[in-house]
């Protein structure tokens, strides 16, 4: 099994890289890093259209842009368009199991949220980071903070001494993505990704 992953920056490809191996062991992978969200948005439906006319039986594609508190409803029908629009089985054409070619996940609201879903990974790699950060009611639904998760991230760790430059986000993805575990993840956003990735492949959910 090939995994085609389409993502919008760097830094979601730095925690994939990361986070796939242990969602679905085994499974080759390789990524298409855009020029932000509304450059892969853009270009997806050709990008698609080519896909469908050489893709291996044995291909899947998965496509990953952050909410950006943007209407999540109607965002994942433009994805779910652009797929059917090229001819190839989403998930939801599917209705379930593994026979299906494209995933489509939205991060919400960003691709941070996920790393507040771990926060026991946030302290393995920046140790001041305290573990009760979790008992903050901020930070209990991880999908809820409020005024930007990749702002928050970077005011958490500026508190405590990093990247006081700005947050290197791509950096920070490789280092808290290493500690991660996805069976443990308290972001709704991310174990939807996680189930639908294991459904893909039909690999067995914990």
């Amino acid at each position: 099994m090939h995994i085609e992953f389409l993502v919008e920056e760097p830094s979601a490809e730095a925690a994939l890289r990361n986070l796939v191996p242990r969602i679905v062991p085994g499974v080759d992978v390789q990524f298409r890093v855009f020029q932000g969200k509304q450059d892969l948005l853009s270009k997806l439906p050709g990008l698609l259209k080519g896909y469908r006319r050489w893709i291996p039986a044995d291909w899947r594609i998965v496509v990953l842009v952050d909410e950006d508190r943007q209407d999540c409803t109607k965002l994942k029908a433009e994805m779910e368009r652009a797929a059917e629009d090229a001819g190839l089985i989403t998930r939801k054409i599917a209705g379930g199991g593994s026979s299906f070619q494209v995933l489509n996940r939205i991060s919400i609201e960003e691709l941070e949220a996920w790393f507040f879903g771990d926060l026991q990974a946030l302290h393995l790699a920046y140790s001041r980071i305290p573990r009760s950060l979790e008992t903050r009611s901020k930070y209990r639904d991880p999908d809820a903070i409020q005024g930007g998760t990749w702002e928050e991230l970077e005011k958490e760790l500026q508190r405590k001494g990093y990247f006081h430059g700005g947050l290197a986000k791509i950096e920070a993805a490789k280092a808290i993505s290493a500690h991660m575990d996805p069976d443990q993840n308290r972001s709704k956003s991310f174990q939807v990704f996680r189930d639908g990735l294991r459904d893909m492949v039909n690999y067995p959910r914990s």
